[in-house]
């Protein structure tokens, strides 16, 4: 690599909104000499187009990192601080310490091991960003299709932990698993017309 050459991660979250899951965040060092075609924001891109793409970033990035934060955490530090703690984790757990981190969003974590920059829309302007975004968005798909097949009546796969009217519903029929975010509004009014039961 030449001397000089700064090595800048992207990073971005995936699973704030959900209902049920941890919160997953991802690093991710580009090699300007391997540039991947096609990166854009996970959300634009189909899933078979993430699944391709996310296989292409861990094969040719020069550094990468998938790291989360668990229901509990985010049910003990609110969601938006366990999104700081996942993706300050993405960094920390990069095998190449970058230089710079530029961040998905208008916050940079506060205990970041290096400096950090806030880009938003990032996903869609950045392609380390992108990156990160795409690594994820799978990996957090691929675990809520691993809730699914333990809990199949919830429908995740389909959902993927987010409000929609087939999971609450399920929720309403089958009740809280200790999946689901315990302080979630949805989650949090059935616990409390059920006095706190986990089914």
């Amino acid at each position: 690599m030449p001397l000089g050459r700064r090595h800048v991660a992207g990073v971005d979250e995936a699973g704030r909104g959900p209902l049920a899951g941890v919160v997953f965040a991802a690093a991710v060092i580009l090699d300007p000499d391997k540039p991947i075609a096609g990166l854009a924001d996970s959300k634009v891109l189909s899933e078979a187009k993430r699944d391709a793409l996310a296989e292409l970033i861990k094969r040719d990035a020069l550094a990468w990192c998938i790291a989360s934060a668990s229901v509990d955490e985010i049910d003990k530090l609110n969601i938006l601080h366990a999104t700081m703690l996942a993706m300050t984790r993405a960094v920390e757990g990069l095998p190449t310490r970058p230089d710079l981190a530029q961040i998905d969003g208008n916050r940079v974590p506060k205990h970041l091991p290096v400096p950090g920059e806030a880009i938003v829309k990032g996903d869609a302007k950045v392609a380390a960003i992108s990156a990160a975004s795409i690594l994820a968005k799978t990996a957090r798909d691929a675990e809520l299709v691993a809730l699914d097949a333990l809990h199949p009546q919830y429908g995740f796969a389909r959902h993927k932990g987010y409000p929609t009217a087939e999971h609450l519903a399920a929720i309403e029929a089958h009740g809280v698993l200790p999946a689901h975010r315990k302080t979630f509004g949805p989650v949090k009014a059935w616990l409390a017309s059920h006095q706190g039961s986990l089914f």
